[in-house]
């Protein structure tokens, strides 16, 4: 018996397999993976969000088509965003520490290395003195020299692997921090907006393209809203999208709060203003509802998102400012 099972916690994942039993062939084609760290297979991406139910769906009758009896235990309630997001960190400093940890050892093991290459280069004759061809020390010269060569090839491979685990390492002890930073949560509250808006649309509907019993296509003539089971996925997802809209709104208010971050608005800034941004100061040519388009050194204008306004001066405030 196979039980394919969901949680919002742990996603989607598969108990009773056995190696050697051809269900990993399966499982590969319906895209899953197996985690070495769970010893199980997997769904990508499904924990912290709603069961993929075309991947469970596909994966059950592939499943049964080849023999095995398969049940599934799914439960769609989800967390709030506070205790996913709480989870992530957590997660996140469990693996920076871990990885801090192989980078100690590798950076160990690469010193051994290194001086089990400096003994043997410490062991040819000094001098850089040639090979005695003939010579009843030829064979140990060679030796000696070949060992040196090795020994400093595996030197250089250890450096190496701990370079790469002390970059992986720093890596993931800013992981957290640029999810949280300014630009990222404003553009992931962007999303959220959109997403809400489209589920809301599905769910509220919209005029489709519709055959009669006559055979005739047309557009219907009023939206046709979502119903029975469909309808039901749609809130659940609507339900968790404005949760974490919420979260994410309250951190960038946060973020204003602290100063880490600006709010500015077609209110407070005019056409003729300067702006500051991650490539230095500009005029502003035209202020949209979103976003203003500020003058380049070329023919043309960029646009620039109010999120990404670091500082705005007058045009009067940049003329003392040069001036200085």
């Amino acid at each position: 018996m196979l039980t394919i099972t969901h949680t919002h916690e742990a996603g989607t994942m598969i108990e009773g397999t056995m190696r050697g039993d051809g269900t990993p062939e399966i499982l590969k084609a319906q895209r899953w993976r197996w985690g070495r760290s769970i010893a199980a297979w997997f769904v990508p991406q499904s924990r912290d969000r709603l069961p993929k139910w075309h991947t469970i769906n596909a994966t059950t009758a592939a499943l049964r088509a080849a023999g095995f009896e398969v049940a599934t235990e799914i439960d769609e309630a989800t967390r709030s965003t506070a205790e996913v997001e709480a989870a992530k960190i957590e997660r996140q400093e469990q693996r920076a520490g871990a990885l801090d940890s192989k980078a100690d050892r590798k950076a160990t093991a690469a010193d051994q290395a290194q001086a089990r290459a400096d003994r043997a280069h410490d062991s040819l004759p000094e001098g850089g003195e040639p090979i005695k061809v003939g010579h009843h020390s030829e064979n140990r010269h060679r030796n000696a020299t070949e060992k040196a060569h090795n020994t400093q090839g595996r030197a250089i491979a250890a450096g190496t692997d701990a370079t790469e685990a002390a970059r992986r390492a720093e890596t993931a002890h800013h992981t957290t921090g640029a999810r949280y930073s300014v630009q990222t949560v404003a553009n992931r509250i962007k999303k959220l907006e959109a997403d809400t808006r489209r589920t809301q649309r599905h769910i509220t509907g919209k005029r489709e393209w519709i055959t009669n019993d006559a055979g005739q296509s047309a557009f219907s003539a009023e939206p046709i809203a979502a119903t029975g089971a469909y309808l039901d996925r749609l809130t659940l997802l609507l339900a968790e999208q404005q949760d974490q809209l919420t979260y994410w709104l309250q951190i960038r208010a946060d973020q204003i709060s602290a100063g880490t971050a600006t709010n500015y608005s077609r209110e407070t800034i005019n056409k003729g203003d300067f702006v500051r941004h991650r490539f230095g100061w500009a005029e502003v040519v035209r202020v949209n509802a979103k976003s203003v388009s500020i003058r380049t050194e070329y023919s043309w204008t960029d646009t620039l998102e109010y999120e990404a306004i670091k500082e705005v001066k007058t045009a009067a405030e940049m003329s003392r400012l040069a001036a200085s």
